[in-house]
Protein backbone atom coordinates (compact mmCIF):
# COMPACT_ATOMS: atom_id res chain seq x y z
CA UNK A 1 0.00 0.00 0.00
CA UNK A 2 1.37 3.40 -1.01
CA UNK A 3 0.71 6.60 0.88
CA UNK A 4 0.59 10.08 -0.59
CA UNK A 5 0.41 13.22 1.50
CA UNK A 6 -0.96 16.15 -0.48
CA UNK A 7 -0.23 19.31 1.46
CA UNK A 8 -0.69 23.00 0.81
CA UNK A 9 2.47 25.03 1.30
CA UNK A 10 6.15 24.31 0.90
CA UNK A 11 8.13 23.14 3.90
CA UNK A 12 11.48 24.84 4.26
CA UNK A 13 14.30 23.71 6.50
CA UNK A 14 13.29 23.89 10.12
CA UNK A 15 12.03 21.86 13.06
CA UNK A 16 8.67 20.95 11.45
CA UNK A 17 10.37 19.53 8.36
CA UNK A 18 13.04 17.75 10.42
CA UNK A 19 10.38 16.09 12.59
CA UNK A 20 8.38 15.08 9.50
CA UNK A 21 11.49 13.55 7.88
CA UNK A 22 12.43 11.77 11.12
CA UNK A 23 9.20 9.74 11.02
CA UNK A 24 9.02 9.33 7.23
CA UNK A 25 12.40 7.53 7.29
CA UNK A 26 10.88 4.95 9.64
CA UNK A 27 7.71 4.26 7.64
CA UNK A 28 8.01 1.14 5.51
CA UNK A 29 5.06 1.90 3.22
CA UNK A 30 6.18 3.91 0.18
CA UNK A 31 5.32 7.53 1.00
CA UNK A 32 5.24 10.51 -1.35
CA UNK A 33 4.76 14.16 -0.41
CA UNK A 34 3.10 16.39 -3.00
CA UNK A 35 3.24 20.05 -2.11
CA UNK A 36 0.70 22.50 -3.52
CA UNK A 37 1.82 26.13 -3.66
CA UNK A 38 -0.13 28.27 -1.23
CA UNK A 39 -2.24 30.87 -3.01
CA UNK A 40 -3.12 33.88 -0.95
CA UNK A 41 -6.49 35.41 -1.55
CA UNK A 42 -10.09 34.41 -1.71
CA UNK A 43 -12.38 32.77 -4.26
CA UNK A 44 -10.33 32.45 -7.48
CA UNK A 45 -7.10 31.50 -5.67
CA UNK A 46 -8.96 29.18 -3.29
CA UNK A 47 -10.67 27.43 -6.19
CA UNK A 48 -7.33 26.93 -7.98
CA UNK A 49 -5.82 25.50 -4.79
CA UNK A 50 -8.71 23.09 -4.25
CA UNK A 51 -8.56 21.98 -7.88
CA UNK A 52 -4.80 21.45 -7.48
CA UNK A 53 -5.40 19.34 -4.35
CA UNK A 54 -7.87 17.13 -6.20
CA UNK A 55 -5.53 16.75 -9.21
CA UNK A 56 -2.65 15.71 -6.93
CA UNK A 57 -4.59 12.72 -5.56
CA UNK A 58 -3.48 9.52 -7.31
CA UNK A 59 -6.20 7.82 -9.34
CA UNK A 60 -8.18 5.31 -7.29
CA UNK A 61 -6.67 6.38 -3.96
CA UNK A 62 -8.71 6.35 -0.77
CA UNK A 63 -8.88 10.00 0.28
CA UNK A 64 -8.52 11.05 3.91
CA UNK A 65 -9.01 14.78 4.52
CA UNK A 66 -7.50 16.25 7.70
CA UNK A 67 -9.87 18.79 9.21
CA UNK A 68 -10.78 19.89 12.73
CA UNK A 69 -14.45 19.07 11.98
CA UNK A 70 -13.59 15.45 11.21
CA UNK A 71 -13.77 12.26 13.19
CA UNK A 72 -11.40 11.89 16.13
CA UNK A 73 -9.81 8.47 16.32
CA UNK A 74 -7.44 6.97 18.83
CA UNK A 75 -4.11 5.79 17.46
CA UNK A 76 -5.35 2.19 17.71
CA UNK A 77 -8.53 3.05 15.76
CA UNK A 78 -6.45 4.82 13.12
CA UNK A 79 -4.24 1.73 12.81
CA UNK A 80 -7.35 -0.44 12.38
CA UNK A 81 -8.51 1.81 9.52
CA UNK A 82 -5.15 1.46 7.79
CA UNK A 83 -5.21 -2.32 8.32
CA UNK A 84 -8.75 -2.59 6.94
CA UNK A 85 -7.87 -0.58 3.83
CA UNK A 86 -4.64 -2.54 3.34
CA UNK A 87 -6.33 -5.91 3.84
CA UNK A 88 -9.17 -4.95 1.51
CA UNK A 89 -6.65 -4.34 -1.27
CA UNK A 90 -6.28 -0.56 -1.25
CA UNK A 91 -3.36 0.32 -3.50
CA UNK A 92 -3.00 3.87 -2.26
CA UNK A 93 -4.12 6.25 0.47
CA UNK A 94 -4.03 10.02 -0.02
CA UNK A 95 -4.04 12.30 3.00
CA UNK A 96 -5.02 15.92 2.29
CA UNK A 97 -3.73 18.78 4.44
CA UNK A 98 -5.06 22.26 3.71
CA UNK A 99 -3.27 25.54 4.09
CA UNK A 100 -3.93 28.41 6.44
CA UNK A 101 -7.57 28.55 5.33
CA UNK A 102 -8.17 24.80 5.65
CA UNK A 103 -9.89 22.57 3.11
CA UNK A 104 -12.85 23.55 0.97
CA UNK A 105 -16.17 21.82 1.78
CA UNK A 106 -16.17 20.16 -1.66
CA UNK A 107 -12.74 18.66 -0.95
CA UNK A 108 -13.87 17.40 2.47
CA UNK A 109 -17.09 16.00 1.01
CA UNK A 110 -15.18 14.00 -1.60
CA UNK A 111 -13.09 12.22 1.06
CA UNK A 112 -13.83 8.70 2.29
CA UNK A 113 -12.79 9.85 5.77
CA UNK A 114 -12.50 13.30 7.33
CA UNK A 115 -10.04 12.92 10.17
CA UNK A 116 -9.44 15.31 13.05
CA UNK A 117 -6.36 15.47 15.22
CA UNK A 118 -8.35 17.45 17.76
CA UNK A 119 -10.64 20.43 17.74
CA UNK A 120 -7.80 22.91 17.89
CA UNK A 121 -6.26 24.29 14.71
CA UNK A 122 -2.76 23.01 14.05
CA UNK A 123 -0.26 24.87 11.85
CA UNK A 124 -0.47 23.16 8.45
CA UNK A 125 3.30 22.57 8.27
CA UNK A 126 3.32 20.98 11.73
CA UNK A 127 0.36 18.81 10.71
CA UNK A 128 2.64 16.90 8.31
CA UNK A 129 4.88 15.88 11.21
CA UNK A 130 1.89 14.86 13.36
CA UNK A 131 0.46 12.79 10.50
CA UNK A 132 3.79 11.11 9.75
CA UNK A 133 4.16 10.18 13.42
CA UNK A 134 0.65 8.68 13.49
CA UNK A 135 1.30 6.68 10.31
CA UNK A 136 4.52 5.38 11.86
CA UNK A 137 2.69 4.63 15.13
CA UNK A 138 -0.03 2.74 13.19
CA UNK A 139 2.66 0.70 11.46
CA UNK A 140 4.15 -0.20 14.84
CA UNK A 141 0.73 -1.04 16.33
CA UNK A 142 -0.01 -3.36 13.40
CA UNK A 143 3.38 -5.02 13.89
CA UNK A 144 2.70 -5.53 17.60
CA UNK A 145 5.71 -3.40 18.46
CA UNK A 146 5.84 -1.82 21.94
CA UNK A 147 6.32 1.72 20.51
CA UNK A 148 2.63 2.25 21.27
CA UNK A 149 1.34 1.31 24.71
CA UNK A 150 -2.44 1.09 24.89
Amino acid sequence: MKITIVAVGRARQGPERATYEHYVKRIRWPLTLREIPEDRGFTPAGKRKNDALKRAVPSGAIVIALDERGESLTSAQFAKCLRRWRDNGADELAFLIGGADGLDAAVRDSAQLVLSFGRVTWPHLLMRALLAEQIYRAQQILDGHPYHRA
